[in-house]
């Protein structure tokens, strides 16, 4: 959105006229519950304007090119949308009629596989897969009429997806400009038993407020996954460099343009080197695995990694931010095993993690409850269909009691 601003003169104040960029279009990125507000300041930096966050997710407007920079730049974001129809409908009918009106053969080309995916919200049909079979049918009829021949559907890995979203009066239709998720970034072939998605654990990180100049520790890093995306925040690689995206497919693709996108990322980068983020874990196997996860991402030297119990550490300087995924529920352990840990760490917190706020995030109400401080905030957060909370605790000598 571009603002004018007329100049004052005596008679008239200042005015000021807000306009629309006539090339705007509309996207809408979906995330991990919990993480939309954070998502769209992310979008904001990135040039997005009519920003508007909802429960998973955020609406925006741009310049179509905007889908490149938001794919390669967003560590928050599951996927970006670009919203080419919107109706209201009754029923299934109209549905197929309304996605009938759509002209997709202007926005990908006959030889692309596709596939539909639909989600809604208290809307008043029986039959997702029916809906779903009829926007496919609308899609191949569209092009069989324009072009006497349709595109193939493909279940597994297509060209093109078309995502359809319904709520109790709207049928929303999308292309999907990322392809994969944008979470399946880079390579991480060997994970812990109950990993994080790379863009929740982006989001653990945002939500505490973590800058580079701050020293940052997870004693329980597991894969390494808090840590991958701490060094590359720390270095300014974009998470989405070096994979394909869904736009690189469509129609309207600009080659020219996304390499000027790539380019300026890439002149943002700052050389790989040492920085003060540590990660340590009890299992010499999973720290393996943490090291090869951040040689793969090209991020080796960057942390400093060392076996050890999280029980026997000390603070790695006199302040700074811990962030860690602790086992909780029945992921890696019995319940009852976990109750008498959790006493133990917040003991530890209070002994030696003095002048440090510690970000714990937990799928269990019950156990952090067993670390015995008070937090001092907390955030709710899925991961996946979890629910969890982000626990902050705020570290000063002698306080944090419940």
């Amino acid at each position: 959105m571009a603002t004018l601003t007329r100049r004052k003169t005596a008679s008239a104040p200042a005015v000021t006229v807000t306009r629309k960029e006539p090339s705007a279009v509309q996207f809408y990125a979906t995330c991990p519950r919990g993480l939309a507000g954070a998502l769209a300041e992310e979008l904001s930096a990135l040039g997005a304007t009519e920003v508007r966050a909802g429960e998973a997710g955020v609406e925006f407007e741009g310049p179509f090119e905007l889908a490149y920079a938001a794919n390669l730049e967003s560590r928050l974001a599951t996927r970006i949308l670009v919203r080419v129809s919107k109706f209201d409908y009754r029923n299934e009918n109209d549905i197929y009629e309304g996605a009938k009106r759509v002209r997709w053969h202007a926005h990908f080309g006959v030889e692309r596989t596709f596939k539909v995916e639909t989600n809604a919200v208290k809307a008043p049909v029986k039959s997702l897969d029916f809906i779903t079979l009829k926007v496919k049918d609308a899609v191949a009829d569209v092009f069989r009429e324009a072009l006497g021949r349709r595109p193939d559907v493909a279940t597994r890995e297509p060209d093109v997806r078309v995502h359809a979203f319904l709520d109790a009066k709207w049928c929303t239709l999308y292309l999907d400009t990322s392809g994969e998720p944008l979470f399946k970034r880079g390579r991480r072939d060997k994970t812990g038993e109950a990993p994080l998605k790379k863009n929740l654990a982006a989001g653990l990180l945002k939500l505490s407020g973590w800058t580079p100049e701050q020293p940052l520790l997870d004693p329980m890093c597991g894969a390494g996954t808090i840590l991958v995306e701490a060094a590359e925040m720390a270095l300014g690689l974009a998470p989405g460099r070096g994979r394909p995206f869904g736009f690189e497919r469509l129609t309207r693709f600009d080659p020219a343009a996304w390499e000027k996108v790539k380019e300026a990322s890439s002149a943002r980068a700052q050389p790989v080197g040492p920085r003060a983020i540590h990660g340590s874990d009890l299992y010499g196997r999973t720290l393996d695995n943490a090291r090869a996860n951040l040689r793969d991402m090209g991020l080796e030297g960057v942390v400093s990694l060392k076996q050890a119990n999280l029980l026997e550490l000390s603070a790695p300087a006199s302040s700074g931010l811990l962030v860690t995924n602790p086992p909780y529920g029945v992921r890696l352990g019995e319940k009852e095993e976990l109750a008498k840990f959790y006493p133990e760490l917040g003991h530890l917190l209070k002994q030696k993690f003095a002048g440090w706020t510690a970000y714990i995030f937990s799928g269990d109400p019950d156990l952090p409850k067993l670390i015995r401080l008070s937090a001092t905030k907390r955030t709710v957060l899925y991961n996946g269909a979890i629910e969890c909370r982000l626990y902050e605790y705020r570290m000063v000598a002698g306080g944090n009691r419940p």
